[in-house]
């Protein structure tokens, strides 16, 4: 198996994470960028977007995630909610994922005729992008994992850190040193879900 398949099998949710630091911030630097800059994007848009929080940074935006959530999860159950983001803050940074709306509706105006499919090939694109950092990650020794609290957080993120309001908040991927391996993962039957025609 190629390298690169093997590090896509090999690519795992971890929920259990720590600051431990065992990747320099110069290097998931250099992952990002790379990622971002090779990603493949339809019509070569390159319409993604990506902050990186570091350290005391990721921890504020859990914060707010978690008081946000605060405001509309019932109390009673409250506490298990509170546990979550408290794992995701428990990583040494956080990947946050945007595009960049102003591109697509470009592409929009400029090709009228797939003016529909700009928005769900911009959320495709940020999917592949989100994957290759996340698998690249792993390959680094991390552990991460791919959330989604946005909308709900998109206002008070884009105020935080001062970010232009036509980037769309789309993932958030909590990173660190991976406290836990992960169980055994199941998959359905490949027969039942791919199909070969010679």
């Amino acid at each position: 198996m190629s390298n690169f398949l093997t590090a896509v099998k090999e690519r795992r949710t971890f929920y259990g994470l720590s600051k431990e630091v065992v990747v320099s911030n110069d290097r998931i630097q250099e992952i990002v960028n790379e990622a971002v800059k090779y990603s493949p994007t339809s019509f070569n848009s390159q319409s993604a977007r990506v902050v990186v929080l570091f350290g005391e940074q990721s921890d504020k935006l859990w914060n707010i995630t978690k008081e946000t959530l605060r405001k509309i999860v019932p109390a009673d159950s409250f506490a298990a909610t509170e546990e979550r983001i408290n794992s995701f803050g428990a990583g040494s940074g956080t990947v946050l994922f945007f595009e960049d709306q102003t591109v697509v509706e470009q592409l929009q105006a400029q090709f009228a005729a797939y003016a529909d499919n700009f928005p769900i090939w911009s959320n495709q694109s940020s999917g592949m992008l989100q994957f290759v950092v996340w698998t690249a990650l792993e390959q680094e020794g991390l552990g991460a994992s791919l959330q989604h609290y946005n909308p709900l957080i998109n206002d008070e993120v884009a105020q935080t850190w001062n970010l232009p309001s036509e980037w769309k908040l789309i993932a958030q991927m909590p990173f660190g040193k991976p406290t836990f391996v992960p169980g055994d993962k199941e998959f359905q039957p490949l027969e039942s879900r791919v199909k070969f025609f010679q």
